[in-house]
């Protein structure tokens, strides 16, 4: 599962009352739908500067203006968050788990 590089924010949680499977699957429902903006958002950032690197590579222009880059960035997180499968949505939610737990 560690092939997810997002950063989870645990601190509006009480991690102490986390007890059971149960509670730990609820709270990982429940933090699913920002963690799927933020992996969109890390995989807008990856995408932009892999197309800057081959631009660049292959004497193309570069696109490097922050609204351009922002507004790429923005869309890839809305059609990753529209588009995760339910079989990526399954693996993230027990990412969040794992993360719970250690955090725990």
């Amino acid at each position: 599962m560690s092939n997810f590089q997002i950063d989870i924010d645990f601190s509006n949680i009480d991690l102490a009352s986390l007890e059971t499977e149960e509670d730990f699957q609820r709270e990982a429902k429940m933090l699913l739908p920002k963690a799927l903006v933020k992996l969109g958002e890390s995989v807008g950032e990856k995408t932009w500067e892999e197309l800057q690197q081959k631009l660049q590579g292959t004497g193309g222009k570069l696109k490097s203006s922050p609204n351009e880059k922002r507004r790429f960035i923005q869309e890839t997180r809305r059609t990753y968050q529209r588009n995760a499968s339910n079989r990526e949505k399954q693996e993230l939610e027990e990412y969040i788990v794992e993360q719970l737990r250690q955090h725990k």
